[in-house]
């Protein structure tokens, strides 16, 4: 994520517009992807917001914020932390808290939650390291960590567990159910 704070917000929208062209094969191209695919103005939303918020300036950040998810379906925190490259398919219902922090070339379908559990102070969200891959409907509590290359399954539910890189967790509970590509 050091380099994505060095893009610029400029230089992020451009890495996820072409991170929606890359992942969205319903995408005619970059011009109908900055036109027609609302997750992608809910990406850019933050982009700018989170610049805002982390100039120190109050409430427009969250009321930005909420103006984007009435629009896209997709409610980001401005507080949360994103990576280059970063896609959402189908924003509804989508959910990324405050604290969350996500790496770069990452994909997250509708319905995924990256939230708190009500229990912690400070950093509270999830942590998803790069190119890791949400399942629609994967819900992930807490400030636990999702290491590199991982693939949350669909309708996944993990609740103050780490998820270790280069695996694929189901279920829910969610298990672990290949490590290193071979099924455990």
């Amino acid at each position: 994520m050091a380099d994505a704070k060095k893009a610029g917000a400029l230089g992020l929208i451009l890495s996820d517009l072409d991170a929606v062209v890359k992942n969205d094969p319903a995408s005619r191209g970059a011009l109908d992807a900055a036109i027609n695919h609302a997750p992608f103005h809910a990406i850019a939303a933050h982009r700018v917001v989170h610049a805002i918020h982390m100039a120190g300036i109050p409430m427009l950040p969250r009321f930005l914020s909420n103006l984007a998810r009435l629009w896209s379906g997709a409610e980001i925190y401005p507080g949360a932390k994103i990576g280059r490259g970063f896609f959402i398919d189908h924003g509804a219902g989508t959910v990324i808290g405050e604290t969350a922090e996500i790496g770069e070339n990452c994909v997250l379908f509708h319905n995924v939650t990256l939230g708190g559990t009500g229990k912690h102070k400070g950093k509270r969200h999830p942590t998803v390291g790069n190119n890791v891959l949400i399942g629609t409907g994967a819900t992930l509590l807490g400030p636990i960590n999702v290491g590199d290359n991982a693939k949350i399954g669909a309708g996944a539910f993990i609740i103050m567990r780490d998820v270790p890189a280069n695996c694929t967790v189901v279920g829910s509970p969610a298990r672990i159910v290949k490590l290193r590509g071979r099924k455990v």
